[in-house]
């Protein structure tokens, strides 16, 4: 069955790896080991696949400006599942990205109906207090905002909506005739808060990374056709030279261009109607022709931005395998008893834990015989995902399961004690965090 990956929907994917072949989103093993310190939900293969995320990678080694964005819409109460994004975002931030956090209460208004006051009190509440909790910090470059009071954003959603076309996102979305314009608004908010952080008020262009769940993937895919139809050349490889197509340059602009190049000791400058070829290329040994490419592109990028225009460059994302939720399924905030909130009173979670549905047998002698199946265990992945810092004792805990020499029972209680302990810390934290609001510029 073809699997449909819809942002507001019940997602539920069964086999990570078809999405590499349906979705053509990478698999994130390849570029694993390029990485000196992976995130733990890298190393333990949580995070499955990525768009285009050399380029944050590379960004990241060589020490240049590059960005993390990601939102939340307040529909709900906080929980694990959306702690995961929290904690991508300020590991991003802690290896020098630019972070931005959107609280998506337009969306929440236009899609879920749900008021701007109460948009306003679950984002802050639920979502900003436990992201400053877990470690988000107040850098120049770093900010936490509201959908409908950041104005540059929206101005840019205007700007975007010119490319996009009613068809096409329908296609893209399953809208219909009964469906609202806020909410086909939102879209263009969505893509918005992705591209912003490359507007010259937050430095210009950069690699920029979207932390999702694959459900996300229809928001990344348009951003990036959008970001695309948004520039005014195209740099690309034909076979051992580099083409600069104008798409939409003014013959102004494709003056400029081919100025520029020639300036730089590229190769062989040659002006054509609509594009710029650049021959016979000055390919050292310390650079090859893919760094040669990077630097035209950057040259064409400064260009763009010099002339007024956003020279976007198309958005990264890396996806997170969905935690299971405790009565199976996906954990979603619309079911209370499928997730553990991170506002949830401690002794109330550890009793959740203790009724949720694990990767166990029919019976005792039936798990004795055959083992269990922590793969299937929404108990063993709150370890996985969250409360165990050690990959061997992980190790241990798969072995022990699976040959049938830990029950059930002791994984529970294990697991009900490690999050009580976690939650009353997390919501100390939050007290602490919310002290802290006015450096975020949040006023409450």
């Amino acid at each position: 069955m073809e699997t449909k990956l819809d942002p507001w929907g019940i997602v539920h994917v069964e086999d990570y790896s078809k999405l590499f072949e349906e979705f053509g989103i990478s698999s994130f093993e390849d570029i694993l080991p390029v990485l000196r310190e992976p995130h733990p939900y890298m190393r333990r293969k949580i995070i499955f696949g990525h768009r285009n995320y050399d380029s944050v990678l590379r960004a990241m080694e060589r020490h240049e400006p590059f960005a993390v964005m990601s939102g939340f819409m307040p529909s709900g109460r906080a929980h694990f599942g959306h702690m995961m994004v929290m904690n991508e975002i300020i590991w991003h931030q802690k290896q020098g990205a630019d972070a931005f956090a959107a609280i998506a209460d337009m969306e929440a208004h236009a899609v879920r109906g749900i008021s701007w006051e109460k948009c306003r009190t679950l984002g802050i509440n639920e979502y900003i207090l436990s992201l400053i909790a877990l470690g988000f910090q107040p850098k120049e470059n770093s900010h936490i905002y509201f959908q409908s009071e950041n104005y540059k954003m929206r101005n840019l959603a205007f700007e975007l909506g010119r490319e996009a076309n009613f068809s096409e996102v329908s296609a893209i979305y399953g809208f219909t005739g009964e469906t609202h314009i806020s909410h086909m608004e939102s879209v263009m908010a969505q893509s918005a808060d992705i591209l912003h952080p490359q507007l010259k008020e937050f430095g210009g262009p950069k690699p920029v990374v979207i932390p999702v769940g694959a459900d996300q993937d229809p928001h990344i895919k348009l951003t990036r056709d959008l970001a695309y139809r948004m520039r005014k050349f195209l740099v690309e490889r034909r076979g051992d030279y580099i083409s600069i197509r104008g798409k939409l340059a003014s013959q102004e602009l494709m003056q400029e261009a081919e100025s520029a190049l020639q300036k730089r000791d590229f190769g062989t400058v040659k002006r054509y109607e609509e594009h710029i070829d650049v021959t016979n290329l000055c390919v050292k040994e310390a650079i090859g022709i893919k760094d040669l490419q990077e630097e035209i592109e950057h040259l064409i990028i400064t260009l763009e931005t010099e002339h007024g225009e956003y020279g976007f460059i198309p958005p990264a994302s890396i996806y997170h395998r969905f935690m299971t939720g405790l009565t199976g399924g996906k954990m979603s905030s619309s079911k209370p008893e499928s997730h553990i909130a991170l506002t949830e009173d401690p002794k109330e979670a550890g009793k959740k834990i203790m009724r949720a549905i694990t990767g166990g047998r029919q019976s005792l002698s039936e798990q004795k015989k055959l083992g269990g199946e922590p793969e299937k265990c929404s108990i063993y992945e709150f370890l996985v995902f969250h409360l165990s810092d050690d990959d061997k004792e992980l190790l241990e805990l798969d072995a022990e399961c699976r040959s049938g020499r830990r029950m059930c029972g002791t994984c529970k209680k294990d697991v009900a004690e490690r999050i009580e302990i976690f939650l009353r810390e997390h919501q100390q934290a939050r007290e602490a965090a919310r002290e802290r609001l006015p450096e975020f510029g949040i006023k409450v």
